[in-house]
């Protein structure tokens, strides 16, 4: 198959983009650069490891708990290499497009069986919204092939969230990628693949599509061979499953955000690095923009809450939209926004318990998330806080 003919040529492009596909990483903002102290390095976090869901079909892999460590402390090393004596960025979506306003209104006709968690039919919530590359690489153009992200951070949510030491938070997160799906769902397969994204080996980074397998390489590849005119004009995916409900009622769904109305923009050649923010500004100067965020209840047992590499197929477990997103026209694109909003964590886990992460990879993000998060904010030596 065309995804695997040129072994070396699609294992580096995979390490340069679907590396990044993990999460949409932790940031800090550019307050003070110091040397960095990695003697207090976090090497486990405060609060315990996510308890698998048997109702829903979650199952905990062999040595789980103790490979999302190792993946980890990875990652940690990874970024104190990287940015021994500079601003300490995400380790994946570093590259933003702009950080905005919005707000987050729930359909006042939605149906009882969505109603749950933030869900309250007619109910409104202020937001904010970053749109990104996924590539690690800060300095990416726009025009080159890669992932998007966009990151939702609902404002004003009350109730106690799931994570240990921001149960008094009043934000839920949502994160999604331009793609339904990702390229692992085996926690030792994904430690082996950071291992050879980090590592200085070109041999490790060649065996790249046998550590993905077929179908991680065809996911990882696709994914990251995206071009798009605008980021308000694409549809993303959450790729993972989430809780929906609690109790006997509780349900597993995935999510999907896509524009409200579709554009018929084309990809033309582009020779501004920066496009994607250029469109972004340009968009909101002028106009309002509005999209549809969606759930999808799975229809199914057959599909797995642990298999994050198989679509729920639309003609089979349809989506359903149960809130708007209004991004009002304004002017993102200035330093202090931009200052603030580096200085946001995305993680699914800033959640109520009715819309708890599903599955192995979710699991893990518990931990890699909140160690990448803590580590950034010691490095730029600036507190992260909850808006």
């Amino acid at each position: 198959m065309k995804i695997i003919k040129n072994t070396s040529r699609n294992a580096l492009f995979i390490l340069v983009t679907s590396s990044t596909l993990f999460s949409i990483g932790c940031s800090s903002a550019p307050i003070k650069l110091n040397d960095v102290d990695t003697s207090n390095s976090p090497k486990k976090t405060n609060f315990s490891y996510p308890t698998p869901d048997h109702f829903l079909g979650e199952k905990l892999q062999d040595n789980e708990e103790k490979l999302a460590y190792e993946i980890s402390q990875h990652i940690e090393e990874t970024i104190r290499k990287q940015y021994t004596t500079k601003l300490a960025l995400r380790d994946a979506h570093p590259k933003a497009h702009g950080c905005m306003k919005a707000e987050f209104k729930v359909l006042p006709n939605l149906a009882e069986k969505f109603a749950h968690g933030i869900f309250i039919p007619s109910k409104n919530y202020d937001a904010w919204i970053r749109f990104s590359n996924a590539s690690s690489d800060a300095s990416k153009a726009d025009y080159e092939k890669d992932a998007r992200g966009m990151a939702i951070k609902i404002l004003g949510v009350t109730g106690n969230k799931i994570l240990e030491n921001e149960k008094n938070a009043t934000t839920q997160d949502f994160i999604m990628i331009n793609h339904p799906v990702f390229f692992a769902d085996n926690a030792s397969r994904y430690l082996k693949f950071v291992d050879a994204t980090s590592s200085d080996s070109i041999l490790k980074k060649l065996k790249l599509p046998f550590t993905l397998g077929f179908k991680g390489t065809k996911n990882a590849f696709s994914a990251a061979n995206s071009k798009i005119t605008n980021p308000i004009n694409s549809r993303y995916w959450s790729m993972v499953p989430y809780q929906l409900g609690s109790g006997a009622d509780r349900k597993a769904v995935k999510y999907s955000v896509k524009p409200c109305t579709q554009t018929s923009e084309l990809i033309t050649k582009q020779t501004n690095p920066d496009y994607l923010r250029t469109a972004l500004r340009s968009t909101l100067q002028e106009k309002n923009v509005c999209m549809e965020f969606m759930v999808q209840p799975r229809t199914s047992s057959n599909m797995s809450v642990e298999d994050s590499m198989t679509e729920w197929k639309e003609s089979i477990a349809p989506f359903y939209t149960v809130a708007i997103i209004n991004i009002p026209k304004q002017e993102f694109d200035t330093p202090e926004q931009n200052q603030f909003c580096e200085n946001l964590s995305f993680i699914p886990w800033h959640s109520l318990p009715e819309h708890k992460p599903l599955g192995a990879i979710n699991r893990m993000r518990k931990i890699i998330y909140e160690n990448i998060s803590t580590v950034r904010h010691q490095m730029n030596v600036t507190q992260r806080i909850e808006p």
